[in-house]
């Protein structure tokens, strides 16, 4: 049997055109040669900070480690999420995740790159009415 423990990658930095506020991942598994497909990431939010609007080919699986943070599925109400929460959103379902106002957070990130085509498409920016729950 053969165990691979490859180098730790640097932290990166949420892009502002997916992010609002800091946010920082660090990747934990990139797909491997096939038949793997797997993608995890440890993502750090501070408080207010939070993904824009955006939906996975093949669903995404949450969980969070520390703090608090909020998340809402398109149309549905924005709902708190805490440590030990894990959180499923179905294939092709538009949603945004972050942290609460007053507390970070930090979550793992789960999800598979499709066989073919995109494994994520990315909308706008979730506005401060939105995060706010007050639209």
């Amino acid at each position: 049997m053969t165990v691979e423990i490859p180098a730790k990658k640097p932290s990166v930095k949420g892009p502002a055109q997916m992010f609002t506020g800091d946010v920082w991942f660090d990747v934990i598994a990139a797909p491997q040669p096939e038949p793997s497909r797997m993608r995890v990431n440890a993502v750090h939010f501070a408080p207010c900070a939070r993904t824009a609007w955006h939906s996975h080919a093949v669903g995404q699986t949450l969980h969070v480690t520390e703090g608090v943070g909020l998340i809402q599925a398109r149309g549905g109400e924005v709902t708190e999420i805490h440590p030990g929460d894990t959180i499923y959103t179905p294939p092709g379902e538009w949603h945004w995740h972050g942290a609460a106002p007053d507390h970070f957070m930090t979550h793992l990130a789960m999800w598979e790159a499709p066989a073919e085509g995109a494994e994520s498409e990315w909308g706008d920016l979730v506005s401060d009415e939105e995060y706010n729950g007050t639209t």
